[in-house]
């Protein structure tokens, strides 16, 4: 998965919003208006590859069949250049109608108020086939300022071939414990012979393992008003399993956990077939399959079964936002109802942003899946969630790269586990504390 990261640039730029936007009001009206019939000329912009291109732009034809007197000009970008871009459009006042957002900024433009709250366009925007839960990952303070696309989960993908080479069961995910775990992936380590490794380490990629592990410990990394909240034990007690898995040969040493995680999925151990259990999210199983050509399987994660309500939480693969700014909020609420809620909509982008969020559009789309896709959503359909966390605040979009970090230095034997959970939690709420 990506290390994402705001640049400095972007970071500078976002900071002028708040004297521009604040104040801001939507620039033709309310977004439940009645649609206009003179020409209408919307902006939407998104990141992505060639084949979300093509897809979004099939999608743009469609709409504007229905909607002849409407006009959506695409503006795409790779990741790496779209939030530089967005944030000097912002800035400017030459903001896209339309948005795809990712969870790390939600909050950043939201608050400085950029950004519709889409419950003001219930006349244009339908959400009743949007579980509770989905829609909470996208609303602060009550109001709805993304539109879940596609969601995903927190999971263990399983080398089952792995497992039956080395005599290991699969274990049983409806019951077992981050013990049980150690002891399936020492037996693989100890039966493989170095050729291999029971676990693939994770804590360089992305916050959901941590997330997770301080859900099941009663914890959370924020509190509603975006404080580092989560304890320094429970912080010591996740780097030292990590640091357990790496010293016993259960992972990989250091060097070769930190250059598979650095060189992408492709490269990761789970796709080089020389781990057999990874942390991912369940929708990456297909992209993790087609590398590895091994028979993958997905499992809940350790520890859930004995807690009183899950840990678990659905996390959006992004969102759909409407600038506070938009001349149309109308039309382009429209647009986002369209692309989430058109069934021929979602015959043309099926999952290629991620498992639909939109029930009823997921039952739709169902027949038309490979089978690694069947087998996400399907997860996604029998997995007991609870609320998702608080939505990452503003001036934590960084929280991957400083995680990387402190892992990186546990790992290497820079630091403790008890020093490094004391300087992340300085460190993180210092970026956020730098932001308000």
């Amino acid at each position: 998965m990506p290390i994402r990261t705001k640049s400095r640039a972007t970071r500078a730029v976002l900071l002028l919003l708040t004297a521009t936007l604040l104040t801001a009001c939507s620039g033709g009206g309310g977004a439940g208006q009645e649609l206009s019939r003179d020409p209408v000329s919307l902006r939407f912009t998104w990141w992505g590859a060639d084949d979300r291109h093509k897809r979004t732009q099939q999608v743009i034809e469609q709409f504007q069949r229905k909607h002849p007197n409407i006009t959506v000009r695409g503006e795409f970008k790779e990741w790496n250049g779209y939030w530089d871009s967005l944030a000097t459009t912002m800035a400017a006042n030459d903001s896209p109608d339309i948005i795809q957002m990712d969870e790390l900024y939600l909050s950043s433009y939201a608050e400085r108020g950029a950004l519709l709250d889409l419950g003001e366009a219930g006349k244009h925007l339908r959400t009743e086939a949007f579980d509770a839960k989905a829609l909470a990952t996208g609303a602060i303070e009550g109001k709805q300022y993304g539109l879940p696309v596609g969601l995903s989960a927190y999971c263990f993908v399983v080398n089952t071939d792995l497992l039956a080479e080395h005599g290991v069961p699969l274990p049983d995910d409806s019951r077992w414990t981050w013990a049980d775990l150690r002891a399936t992936g020492e037996r693989v380590s100890r039966a493989a012979g170095g050729k291999a490794w029971g676990v693939q380490s994770w804590g360089i990629n992305d916050g959901g393992g941590l997330t997770i592990w301080a859900r099941q410990a009663g914890a959370a990394l924020f509190d509603d008003k975006g404080k580092v909240v989560i304890p320094p034990k429970v912080l010591t007690e996740y780097w030292s399993y990590l640091l357990d898995l790496a010293r016993t040969g259960i992972a990989p040493p250091p060097p070769v956990t930190v250059e598979k995680a650095s060189a992408g999925l492709s490269q990761s151990a789970t796709a080089t077939r020389t781990a057999a259990i990874g942390a991912w999210w369940n929708t990456q199983l297909t992209a993790l399959t087609a590398a590895s050509g091994a028979r993958l399987k997905l499992l809940r994660l350790p520890g859930e079964a004995g807690l009183k309500a899950p840990a678990a939480y659905y996390k959006p693969s992004m969102f759909w936002s409407v600038s506070a700014r938009s001349k149309h909020p109308a039309e382009a609420a429209a647009f986002v109802n369209f692309l989430a809620n058109d069934e021929e909509a979602a015959k043309v982008l099926l999952t290629e942003r991620g498992v639909p969020a939109n029930q009823r559009i997921r039952a739709v789309i169902k027949d038309k899946l490979t089978e690694t896709d069947k087998a996400a959503a399907a997860y996604l359909d029998a997995l007991p969630v609870s609320d998702p966390p608080r939505i990452t605040p503003n001036g934590a979009s960084t929280l991957d790269a400083i995680l990387k970090r402190h892992t990186e230095n546990v790992l290497f034997g820079r630091s403790t586990p008890e020093q490094t959970a004391t300087a992340f939690i300085t460190e993180l709420q210092s970026e956020v504390d730098a932001a308000r």
